[in-house]
């Protein structure tokens, strides 16, 4: 049985750790207001260029100058650039180990396919790297500062090795933000872009030829689609995490109250044991 010391120490080990995991909660709490912010303030932009290039793709559909376009090239995907966004650091629950299982799950269902990866990220690089993986970039730091530049650098160098041919598909792999509670696992097609079948196009009036037009707002489209997906994931990535501190704050409150009830039945058990003692020594002297 251990002493009563020994429990103190426990005890004062756990609330030590309550105070961490509390502190964290907070802090988590406060970057996912301000991460949540910035995902509802692009979701708008990004839904409104999505149209636009659709609008843009079906006005161009019998256009056969669109399909000349090289980021429109559809090939069969033997070599495949897997983009994975995960996080720097850990205590985020489940959320870095979902990511790179769905990484290792379309690495095993593209068994044919030539597979070379982006990794943003700290977690899934300490990963993939210690596999049998080619890693074409690695990226740290970006989820504690997303800027838009960083992340169209990225996507620029994905669609020069498009274009070159030196791959003929780009996924991106990321924690899309629902809510406080919840993440949707994503798994995005970024290129080749799907075209639209069967839409009536708007009744737009362009300046320029219809498929120039396309060929511009592709690069934006990817851009944007590389960014959204970090901005996403870091606001899962507090959410996750602030989820997370606070069921550990609850399993630290909760065995603090076990280690105090066990302390007070060892040092009951204690009493009650010297109080024998006594007893049995007084009669004895008797």
């Amino acid at each position: 049985m251990p002493s009563l010391i020994d429990i103190r120490r426990r005890i004062r080990s756990v609330k030590n750790t309550q105070q961490i995991t509390k502190a964290m909660k907070m802090v988590s709490a406060a970057k996912l207001r301000r991460a949540q912010d910035r995902v509802i303030a692009s979701r708008p932009y990004g839904a409104l260029l999505r149209k636009v290039l659709a609008n843009v793709a079906a006005a161009v559909a019998t256009d056969e100058r669109a399909g000349l376009d090289p980021l429109l090239a559809h090939r069969p995907e033997n070599r495949i650039l897997l983009v994975l966004i995960t996080s720097d650091k850990g205590l985020a629950g489940a959320f870095n180990s979902n990511l790179i299982r769905a990484g290792q799950r379309f690495i095993s269902d593209h068994p044919g396919a030539a597979i070379s990866m982006e990794l943003l990220g700290r977690k899934g690089r300490d990963f993939f790297r210690k596999r049998n993986v080619q890693v074409v970039g690695e990226y740290l730091g970006l989820a504690g500062r997303v800027k838009f530049d960083e992340l169209a650098a990225i996507a620029q160098k994905s669609m020069e090795a498009y274009r070159k041919e030196e791959i003929d598909a780009v996924y991106i792999i990321y924690n899309e933000f629902k809510n406080v509670a919840s993440q949707k696992l994503t798994v995005d097609r970024v290129l080749p872009m799907e075209m639209p079948t069967g839409t009536v196009p708007m009744d737009y009036i362009f300046e320029q030829p219809p498929a120039e037009m396309l060929s511009s707002l592709v690069p934006k489209y990817v851009e944007m689609e590389f960014y959204r997906a970090q901005l996403e994931s870091a606001a899962a990535e507090h959410a996750a995490r602030m989820t997370a501190m606070d069921a550990a704050t609850s399993n630290a409150g909760e065995m603090i109250d076990k280690l105090t009830l066990y302390m007070n039945r060892v040092r009951q058990a204690s009493i009650t044991k010297e109080i024998i003692e006594v007893v049995s020594g007084a009669a004895a002297a008797e």
